[in-house]
């Protein structure tokens, strides 16, 4: 298949597809701090303020997503397989939808109190955000750190367990101890929205990994 990077190998890191996905994983990075800042704050309405800002990165994102697929269509050719960028943009879209979707739900159903469970999930998205823009930002060089690059989609991975087995630990005792059925559905669903923001996260890890073995 030749270099990684096929026609982009001749042009320094600062090329603009390159560029462009760097802007999307920073994104995203910004926007799980911000809903590291949502789960941490002390009041509605510096939660609904930072749904705001998180839903200017969501918006930043399609269009640096857009750009990435508009870069892929004008390409004359691209590394191993241009379809393999465009799910690997696609996979970091979703990522970044689903955390705007986790503080938007969180503001439309206004719970009664932010539960330390979810704290902790939204810690692991934030971690996970980190480790993929480290992935992105490593894409010149993904054959001469294969190995180090799959320990950090490994590490997504038990992320994305971890919070499995909270997840199953948390709707067991929900469905014990809460006894308000509004409350309940309430919970329910956002702490499902939480769970599945880790389980986008692994889809670009799994994605990587697969330009990974195929460069």
């Amino acid at each position: 298949m030749g270099n990684f990077l096929g026609p982009f190998a001749r042009k320094s890191d600062d090329s603009s597809l390159l560029k462009l996905y760097r802007e999307q994983v920073e994104t995203v990075e910004y926007a799980a701090s911000l809903l590291d800042r949502f789960v941490k704050a002390d009041t509605l309405q510096s939660r609904e303020e930072l749904c705001k800002e998180i839903k200017k990165c969501e918006s930043k994102g399609d269009w640096i997503a857009d750009e990435i697929f508009e870069s892929l269509y004008k390409a004359r050719r691209t590394f191993i397989n241009r379809e393999y960028l465009q799910t690997l943009a696609s996979h970091i879209e979703s990522f970044m939808d689903s955390i705007h979707d986790c503080a938007k739900k969180m503001v439309i159903y206004h719970p009664v109190a932010i539960d330390k469970i979810w704290v902790e999930i939204v810690e692991s998205i934030l971690e996970d955000a980190k480790i993929i823009s480290g992935l992105i930002n490593e894409f010149s060089s993904i054959k001469e750190k294969a190995k180090f690059l799959m320990q950090k989609c490994l590490r997504i991975k038990e992320i994305e367990h971890e919070v499995d087995d909270m997840y199953e630990c948390y709707m067991s005792n929900l469905f014990q101890i809460e006894k308000n059925a509004i409350e309940l559905i309430k919970n329910k669903n956002i702490i499902q929205h939480l769970e599945d923001t880790t389980d986008r996260a692994k889809d670009i890890s799994d994605c990587f990994k697969t330009i990974i073995v195929k460069s």
